[in-house]
């Protein structure tokens, strides 16, 4: 596993905001360790990088039971959503990926429970240090979205009361994988 000082700073700025950030050895182990925590229906996303890498077969392999088609229609009953990311900023502890796709949309926001599969080597700074990968995501698609996620979903009313998960997911799992890609234009 990739241990320097930019991991380091990430995984505490992660930690800091409510994320978990854990390195994985292979994604068997992945799988193992989404697959306890998931608590029921995994929304699985088209992801190049993740499906390279065998992801669904090897959560299937656990008794994980996914949706990878249709998305829409199980969304309502996923406990969990698995994504890859386009990068990660160190300073904040924030994973950037590109969520146009309808699919990705549903995959982070709607389940109580978001894992993200992320190379280490594509954690920067900061985000004067994402310009460059900002600006080659929006010269390949202009017209995208991209979600920036730092921690689990969180609000506060007026009295500062704060509040998790109520307009997101409650809880957020990074998943440190290396030899994913080192490109950020995939995830």
């Amino acid at each position: 596993m990739i241990d320097t000082p930019l991991v380091q700073v990430f995984s505490e700025a992660a930690a800091r905001v409510g994320a978990q950030v854990l390195p994985i050895q292979g994604a068997a182990d992945a799988a193992e360790y989404i697959h306890a925590r998931a608590g029921g229906l995994i929304l699985f996303p088209p992801s190049p990088c993740l499906e390279r890498l065998g992801f669904a077969g090897a959560l299937r392999a656990c008794g994980a039971e996914l949706a990878s088609q249709n998305l829409r229609a199980h969304a309502p009953l996923a406990a969990a959503g698995v994504t890859g990311a386009n990068f990660a900023i160190a300073d904040t502890g924030t994973v950037v990926l590109q969520s146009t796709a309808e699919a990705t949309r549903l995959a982070t926001t709607l389940p109580a429970r978001h894992f993200v599969v992320l190379d280490p080597r594509r954690i920067v700074t900061d985000g004067l240090a994402a310009v460059p990968s900002l600006r080659r995501l929006q010269e390949q698609s202009p017209r995208s979205f991209l979600a920036y996620i730092s921690g689990p979903s969180r609000t506060a009313d007026i009295e500062r009361v704060l509040t998790i998960g109520v307009h997101g997911p409650c809880e957020l799992h990074v998943l440190l994988l290396e030899g994913i890609s080192d490109d950020p234009l995939e995830n």
